[in-house]
Formats: structure tokens, C-alpha cells, sequence
């Protein structure tokens, strides 16, 4: 929407070269631009200026071709410009005007619309936990992270929580994450945030109120999909809210701040857990389900899982919720570290209550690399039996461990390395990297849905079927020599079997074909 047109508003100025200051003085860009709730069909664009100055974004589907305007005239210095009517999908770039200049554009501003609901394709979403600290381990991580990605695109990126230390105030939101991430992540891929105990400025004569008022720099800053507006069902908050990037359900979950100034993410008859079942409810027809918050139900890293009552309750009481609702894959932060459990479900205790043969649904490490008992988790659509746990806290912050570390139910565990994870969704396939800050892929996991099928076709003499694997990745066709995903046959009367497997041995899918004379 087009409210008001200023005089002043510049021509399209061409991308790759920002006018130059010929009116002298004109309000600087000071943050951003960064890309908030996003969408198939819209996308917000947010920025800060020093001096109050009118906001607005020419945008379109070329650099050259940004003849599109939206924004409003009322002068501010916090902008927020929502972009609609986009095609999902889709690859825009944009540019900012001020009311004298072009504050910033060029072929570096760009984004990509969400997928629709549900659409299958190749998806990467960047997991970044306890990033926000302005140090050399930081850098590393986020320039290692953006070299493993290349010209990839990141459809997103999660934030889990401690983003800003150490209080979450607004100057250290800018020193600490704005001024790191603003050149690439910021401007090109949408962020979906979730807050962490120092975002509630991490200091007792403050945090009680800070967690009940949430009058905190984190909810100033960011803008959430609070409406249902991105997939999932109306949160009316920005502390928890939950969207779709295509067959992907994302939860993002608030463990600190308190809900009607009583209940916490624990408290499962609270304000939020009632959402959190219904919103769960709603999408069981969700390829994967994935839910993210800051404080985690299993660790030895900096924080103890057995000691610390916001992890014990949340342990004890909470995640037994997203378990039984078939939540695939469930992400923390708050230990400054790396720790990863197998497929596992039931265990709500202390460490030494973990029971691997009883709690763990597989035993394999699901590097799925070909070394030995390497092969993917599977789980079948329908059936809740299985979670992935996965803390990825060192992404700026980094160290501290317990003296029983690694917990028993998180074997693959490191405190020494520092490093962001990313998570690689294509169909049916769910896997998730763990780059570290010199950028070694320190641990990795596969995990599949609906595989190792074995189908009946039944056809008459002379037609041709094609036959497609169940699963994403590489392919052996038994006696064939094919190794594509599929293949079109047109066999002999009769009963006629074909196999396809993965070169691992891990995957493996028959069909029987029937031919009638």
C-alpha cells in the first residue's frame, strides 16, 4: 500500500550505486535493512535511520526492474514496510528511499518469497543459538556458515534465544548482531526469533518485571507472525508464533517470559502450552514438525539439565506435549555448546535415569555416511513415535561443561568448537549440519519419512510405468545399472520385481510389477 507520495520522493535511482549526498545533510541508515515475517505473498522489511526520515521500498524482479513502490510518508526513525501482492517463490530485490536519497540498494538487496504451504522442494534454514556476543568466534562461525552455503539460498534463518549480550538491550543489539550479520543474512533471507533469557535483560532487579511486561528491546526490534499470517493458527503474540516454509511446521516458543503474569512454557495449562496443542493439532497433515526455544530439557554443557529448574520443569512436564503430537525435530540453545541425542521418546527424567535400550527408538548415529550403524532415522507420517533433541548454543557464546558431560542421552556432544547449524529439508528427507567456526562439519544427521516401500502395479502387456524411489538421495537399480530416482519400464507379461537401494545399503524400495497377457 501507497500512502502518500512525497514530493521529495526520488526517481528510481539504479542498483549498485547509492545517489550521493547532493542535498548535504540526509538521515544515514543505521540498521538493516533486515526481513521479517515472511510469507509466499509478502515480506517485511524493516530498517533504522539516525534522524527521522519517510519509509519506503521500490522493489521487483530485476535490479533493474524495481518499479514497484510501497511505504508511507510519516517521518520516523524505526521503518517497517510490508510488501503484498508478491508471487511465492520468487526472487525479489529492493531498495530503500529516503526522502531526499536511495539509502541502500543494489544487487545485494534482494530476498526470496516463502514456498507455498505444503510445497515439496529443496529447503535450507540457518539455526543460530546464543550468537549475540561480538566476538572472534562469532565472525567465524557466521563467515563459515555463509562459505558452506555459497550461492545456495537460505529460505531462512532461527534465532534461539540470548541473541544480544549481556542484558538484550537495544545498543547491544546493534553492536553484537546488527553490525555482524548486517551485509549478507540480514538483508537476504527472513529471521524467525525466539528469545532467550538475557533478551529479558539477564540481571534480578529487572527480570521479573522484563518477563511479565516483555517492555524489552527484543519486542521492539523484531516483528513476528502473530496473526497466522505466515501458516499455523493465531498466536496474538509475539513471544510465541509458529509458520510454514512449505512442507516444514516451525514453532518458535518462548521459555523465559511469563504469560498472564503467571504461567511459563512449563505450565502446561497456561496461556501457551493451550496454543501450542492447538497449533499442533491443526497441521498433523505437515511434512516435518520442528519446534525451537532457548531453554533445553537435556544438557551438560554450560547449563545442567538435573539442577536447573527451568530445564528440570521443562523436561519433567513439557516436551512430553510435543512428543505425543509427532514433533520430528526439537532445538534449544542456552548451554554454550553442541549436543545431539538419537531418535529417542519417553525420557522426562534425571540423567541417570536415561535408559538407552528403553528410550532410545534407534541406536544408529544417523551420520548416514557409511560408517558402521550410520543409518538414517525413520519414522512413518502419522505416527508421533520419535524426537531428535539437538542444543546449538555456541554460535557466538562458547564453553562450559558439567562434570557428567556429555549427557548420556546426547552422545555427540562437543564444548571446544564453536558453530551454527543448518538445516537441509528436501521432501521426505530432513538432515541437519553442524558447521563449526573453521568450518568442519563436526556432526551431521539424516532422517527419513516413509521409506522402504514395497509396491504392487499392476499393468497390461505393451504400457510403460514409471517407478520412483521412495526416498531422497542416491540410487542403485538392481540388474539395471540406472542410478537416477526413477525409471520407466516396460516389462514381459508376467511378475516382474525391481529394487532400488542406496549405495549405504540402508534404503531400500520394491516393486513388483504385474503385467497381464
Amino acid at each position: 500500500m501507497i500512502l502518500g507520495l512525497p514530493a521529495l520522493l526520488p526517481a528510481q535511482s539504479k542498483p549498485g550505486k547509492a545517489k550521493p549526498r547532493k542535498y548535504g545533510f540526509r538521515p544515514e541508515l543505521i540498521r538493516g535493512p533486515y526481513l521479517q515475517t515472511a510469507t509466499p505473498n509478502s515480506m517485511t522489511v524493516r530498517w533504522r535511520t539516525d534522524e527521522p526520515d519517510i519509509s519506503f521500498v521500490r522493489y521487483g524482479t530485476a535490479p533493474d526492474q524495481a518499479t514497484s513502490l510501497a511505504g508511507d510518508s510519516v517521518l520516523t526513525k524505526e521503518h517497517i514496510v510490508t510488501l503484498t501482492g508478491l508471487l511465492p517463490q520468487t526472487k525479489y530485490y529492493y531498495l530503500l528511499e529516503g526522502a531526499k536519497d536511495t539509502l541502500q540498494g543494489d544487487e545485494q538487496n534482494c530476498f526470496t518469497t516463502l514456498p507455498l504451504t505444503g510445497k515439496e522442494d529443496k529447503y535450507r534454514i540457518g539455526v543460530f543459538g546464543d550468537c549475540g556476543n561480538n566476538s572472534t568466534n562469532q565472525r567465524n562461525t557466521r563467515d563459515q556458515f555463509e562459505k558452506y552455503l555459497g550461492d545456495n539460498l537460505l529460505n531462512a534463518w532461527i534465532l534461539l534465544g540470548d541473541n544480544a549480550y549481556s542484558f538484550g538491550k537495544d545498543t547491544e543489539f546493534q553492536t553484537n548482531f546488527f553490525n555482524i550479520y548486517k551485509n549478507n543474512l540480514l538483508k537476504k533471507s527472513p529471521l524467525f526469533p525466539a528469545p532467550g533469557n538475557h533478551d529479558y535483560h539477564d540481571a534480578p532487579y529487572s527480570a521479573d518485571f522484563a518477563q511479565q511486561s516483555k517492555e524489552v528491546a527484543y519486542y521492539q526490534i523484531f516483528s513476528m507472525p502473530t496473526k497466522g499470517e505466515a501458516g499455523g493458527v493465531p498466536s496474538n503474540t509475539p513471544a510465541f508464533y509458529s509458520f510454514d516454509i512449505g512442507n516444514i511446521h516451525f514453532l518458535s516458543l518462548d521459555s523465559h517470559g511469563t504469560e498472564d503474569n503467571a504461567s511459563r512454557l512449563y505450565d502446561t495449562l497456561g496461556r501457551q502450552v493451550r496454543w501450542i496443542k492447538e497449533d499442533l493439532a491443526a497441521n498433523k497433515n505437515k511434512g516435518w514438525v520442528i519446534a525451537y526455544w532457548h531453554h533445553p530439557p537435556f544438557s551438560m554443557g554450560s547449563h545442567n539439565s538435573d539442577t536447573e529448574d527451568q530445564l528440570v520443569k521443562i523436561r519433567e512436564n513439557f516436551i512430553r506435549v510435543l512428543e505425543r503430537n509427532g514433533v520430528d525435530l526439537i532445538l534449544c540453545g542456552h548451554s554454550h555448546s553442541y549436543e545431539r541425542s538419537k531418535l529417542m521418546q519417553g525420557h522426562y527424567g534425571p540423567e541417570q535415569s536415561f535408559n538407552a535400550a528403553k528410550h532410545n527408538i534407534s541406536t544408529s548415529s544417523a551420520l548416514y555416511d557409511g560408517s558402521d550403524n550410520s543409518c538414517p532415522y525413520i519414522k512413518r507420517s502419522g505416527d508421533s513415535k520419535g524426537t531428535v533433541y539437538v542444543v546449538s548454543g555456541s554460535a557466538g557464546q562458547l564453553g562450559g561443561q558439567q562434570t557428567t558431560f556429555p549427557h548420556d542421552a546426547l552422545p555427540f556432544a562437543d564444548v571446544t568448537h564453536g558453530g551454527a547449524s543448518i538445516l537441509e529439508v528436501e521432501a521426505n528427507r530432513l538432515d541437519l549440519k553442524w558447521i563449526c567456526a573453521d568450518g568442519v562439519i563436526r556432526d551431521q544427521f539424516t532422517m527419513m519419512k516413509d521409506v522402504n516401500k514395497k509396491t504392487v502395479v499392476n499393468i497390461k502387456k505393451g504400457e510403460t510405468v514409471v517407478l520412483k524411489a521412495s526416498y531422497v538421495g542416491k540410487y542403485l537399480w538392481k540388474n539395471r545399472g540406472e542410478t537416477t530416482g526413477s525409471i520407466s519400464v516396460s516389462p514381459a507379461p508376467g511378475r516382474n520385481v525391481y529394487v532400488v537401494r542406496d549405495p549405504e545399503n540402508c534404503l531400500q524400495d520394491e516393486f513388483i510389477v504385474n503385467v497381464s497377457r
